[in-house]
């Protein structure tokens, strides 16, 4: 018989394997592969995601692995913007690319119905050689081959077609402007390479596990995975959930007691493990996630015994010299210091050098 994993071992798993439980000791590169990506929608977000994880975590740690490209920045998963192992960057690419022209078809569709794909992508890889461009300068410099054209779609149908990375110090820590872009197997100095979607497969139950085919699918933003689970099936361990959905594992992954203690984390916007399952019933409640994933964005969440127990928010007046970090409660905290000390520390790495508050309040909806 398939045996059952409730809820809180399922938690206490993805906690684990997600280096959530306690900080690792691992290197910034390490724990990016261990990952397979992390979320870089926004600036400031995978350096703490990294800062929750890792033991010592220092900004320039991550910093520094983009400048010297061990690891990139780019559209990977669900066509939305992550760092990973430039190595891994290589084949994770051609893996997801039919999930970033299916985007740039929503987005795009309807005003590049009569261009040439193949002709657009040929001229911005030809623009793209040998240097950096940004979005709108590429943009412009394919208008003045195609005058007329929708400058934004000529820029954003680009990223989808070419496998282009953004080079620093775009998605440094507090770095904004435009995007710029470079071809990966020039940035990176080796060719794409195409891989099975069953190594893939691998990589995320190694990184998120135990998980379902849907799961798999809404963390890759890939489609039709049932046939490449089947093929991976004597290879892997099966359980079954509390509805009875079909989970799926490497075999010999431990799993730890559910009753193993969780330590407050504050998970960053778009984190891993709140986007890494169709079901997230097993970091928070139906109700906690309509809260937390509101259209397209994934709010910080507080994590308080393992699940999500509110939401937080950080305001950095570097002028000022003053962080103001707010956290909004879904519900009562079982004991408030723990937050507090963590919230100290997060506070401490995101704005060392300003005056701290701390402010502690009922979720306000």
């Amino acid at each position: 018989m398939t045996q059952m994993l409730d809820r809180r071992t399922l938690n206490r798993a993805a906690l684990e394997r997600q280096l959530l439980l306690k900080r690792s000791g691992m290197s910034a590169l390490e724990a990016v592969e261990r990952l397979v990506a992390v979320q870089a929608q926004e600036t400031n977000m995978p350096y703490i995601g990294l800062w929750t994880r890792l033991d010592g975590f220092r900004r320039e740690d991550l910093t520094d692995l983009l400048y010297d490209r061990s690891a990139v920045r780019g559209s990977i998963l669900r066509g939305t913007q992550h760092m990973a192992a430039a190595a891994d960057y290589l084949w994770v690419r051609p893996l997801v690319q039919e999930s970033l022209l299916r985007g740039r078809r929503a987005a795009f569709g309807g005003v590049t119905k009569d261009w040439d794909l193949d002709e657009l992508a040929a001229e911005a890889r030809r623009l793209l050689a040998g240097r950096i461009l940004t979005r709108p300068q590429l943009a412009r410099a394919l208008a003045e081959r195609w005058p007329g054209r929708d400058l934004q779609a000529l820029g954003w149908s680009s990223q989808a077609l070419l496998s282009v990375v953004h080079p620093p110090p775009s998605g440094t820590w507090n770095t904004g402007g435009a995007t710029p872009f470079a071809l990966a197997d020039e940035w990176i100095g080796r060719p794409l390479r195409k891989e099975t979607p069953e190594h893939l497969i691998r990589r995320y139950l190694a990184a998120f596990g135990p998980a379902s085919v849907k799961d798999f699918q809404m963390w890759s933003g890939m489609r039709r995975m049932e046939a490449a689970f089947d093929d991976l099936r004597p290879s892997l361990q099966t359980y079954r959930d509390e509805d009875g959905a079909e989970l799926f594992d490497l075999p010999g992954m431990p799993l730890p007691d559910a009753d193993v203690p969780a330590p407050v984390r504050f998970l960053p916007a778009f984190d891993n493990l709140i986007l890494a399952y169709a079901d997230r019933s097993r970091m928070m409640t139906d109700e906690q996630r309509k809260a937390v994933c509101v259209g397209s964005l994934t709010h910080p969440a507080l994590l308080v015994d393992g699940r999500v127990h509110g939401l937080w928010t950080l305001k950095h007046d570097r002028k000022a010299g003053h962080a103001a970090l707010t956290i909004e409660l879904f519900a009562p905290l079982p004991d408030e210091q723990p937050v507090r000390e963590e919230a100290a520390l997060l506070l401490d790495f995101a704005a060392p050098d300003a005056d701290h508050d701390l402010r502690i309040a009922p979720w306000s909806g």
